[in-house]
């Protein structure tokens, strides 16, 4: 799986999304930060825990910017860098925008790792950039004591076509374009338990750009879209739900996961973060009727690494919308649920939707 000398991820404590403050604490560092402004062209910044900040240039065009980068959550180099690289711009998708350009952040414990893994680093982030359209027009490194790689990259898309993960709407469907279980995936492999298909499978996700973002940022149906990322599904579905003023209630037999992630966790892979995650927002979250399984928790809370889209959209363009995802690449699209009237909390049901008894899922 690997052709490194040895293992990345040893040198760092952590790896990917995982690396993530806690929400909880996240929240209490912002919450006494001091506020500048107000910039009346400053559209999107802290106040929703959004993707990217958004400055409206011209009553028209909209620049995005957006900087993402972790420890290893892999130990190929190059897999690294492309893995990073993908993370970072899909913040730029999230919001609708077309990414145009990037800058490298790089951390290297000098004397610890060698120029030729660096070097393949950079090479597979500039390669996602490549795939991407965009330059890596410059960037930054230092000497640290873990791995670190990222890139701070900038977008533009019209104010029209700008999606928030505060738009959603009470009666939305909601749809999830990647498979859960990055986190899952990440600690296995850690413990040499992840098969070679396995570690396939969560190369491919994690590398594979979610540029469909820009394209549902321009169709009307579509209200409001987040990455899922580092506070798992529960933790970025709670921030769509806080930020909209409604609630989100999620099918856990309707999610997308990767083919090993549910075995896998009941075999007790989980990461620190997934932990993390649901003590800081657990009690927000309402379970279903007669509970859950740990593990199924787990996969809820699992952190993302360059994890998939969440979409908000009018529930009868859904259908619609997941065959032209799929259709765009992302085969693992599905509905996963809807929004609700509600104090902005997340609400869990076991196999059907809510009222309906429609069993979501595949469209």
């Amino acid at each position: 799986m690997t052709d490194a000398p040895f293992r990345l991820t040893s040198l760092a404590h952590g790896g990917g999304c995982g690396c993530k403050l806690a929400p909880a604490v996240l929240q209490e560092l912002l919450a006494g930060a001091p506020q500048a402004g107000p910039f009346e062209r400053l559209l999107v910044g802290t106040e929703t825990g959004d993707d990217a900040a958004v400055w409206d240039l011209d009553g028209d065009t909209c620049i995005i910017a957006t900087t993402d980068f972790f420890m290893p959550v892999v130990d190929d180099p190059d897999h690294f860098g492309r893995i990073a690289a993908t993370n970072a711009i899909s913040d730029v998708y999230a919001m609708g925008g077309t990414p145009i350009m990037a800058l490298a952040i790089l951390g290297m414990p000098l004397g610890k790792v060698d120029t030729s893994i660096v070097r393949s680093i950079l090479q597979g982030g500039a390669a996602i950039c490549a795939e991407a359209d965009i330059p890596v027009a410059g960037g930054h490194s230092i000497d640290s004591p873990e791995p670190i790689y990222g890139l701070a990259v900038i977008g533009t898309a019209k104010k029209t076509d700008i999606r928030r993960n505060s738009g959603a709407r009470a009666g939305d469907a909601l749809i999830l374009t990647k498979g859960i279980g990055v986190g899952v995936y990440s600690a296995a492999f850690k413990k040499d338990a992840l098969s070679a298909d396995g570690y396939e499978e969560m190369i491919a996700s994690t590398t594979l750009l979610n540029r469909v973002g820009a394209v549902l940022a321009r169709d009307k149906d579509v209200h409001a879209i987040t990455d899922v990322t580092g506070f798992g599904l529960l933790g970025h579905g709670l921030e769509m739900a806080r930020g909209s003023g409604v609630d989100l209630e999620i099918v856990f037999s309707a999610i997308p996961f990767l083919s090993h992630a549910q075995a896998l966790v009941r075999q007790g892979f989980v990461t620190g973060a997934s932990l993390r995650n649901w003590a800081s927002y657990g009690a927000e979250v309402q379970p279903p009727e007669g509970g859950m399984d740990d593990w199924q928790r787990h996969l809820l809370t699992d952190p993302q690494t360059s994890g998939g889209l969440l979409v908000a959209c009018a529930p009868e363009a859904s259908q619609r919308l997941v065959e032209e995802i799929r259709a765009a690449g992302y085969p693992a699209t599905h509905r996963i649920g809807r929004v609700s009237s509600g104090p902005g909390a997340v609400r869990l049901w076991q196999g059907t939707e809510p009222q309906s008894g429609r069993v979501v899922g595949n469209g």
